[in-house]
């Protein structure tokens, strides 16, 4: 799958700790692979904007869509708890 960075996304990933960076790139491989992998914990997050979300790790999400063979990254962030 193709993957497209939004330019929020880009900014709100260079925010995050070099770690945490890191780990997102790791998840993205797997994402591209399966969205169905156990660590992505992926699940749709706003059906009526088809907007879905995904693990990074236990204090970070991303946000993205899905379109054919393209993920657009909308968002990352805190997890709020």
């Amino acid at each position: 799958m193709r993957v497209v960075f939004g330019r929020r996304f880009i900014r709100q990933l260079e925010s995050l700790p070099l770690m945490t960076q890191r780990i997102f790139r790791k998840q993205l491989r797997f994402l591209s692979q399966d969205l169905r992998h156990p660590s992505l914990h992926a699940k749709k997050y706003n059906a009526r904007y088809d907007l879905w979300q995904a693990r990074v790790d236990r204090d970070v999400r991303f946000y993205f869509q899905i379109e054919e063979d393209t993920i657009s990254l909308v968002e990352i962030r805190h997890h709020p708890k």
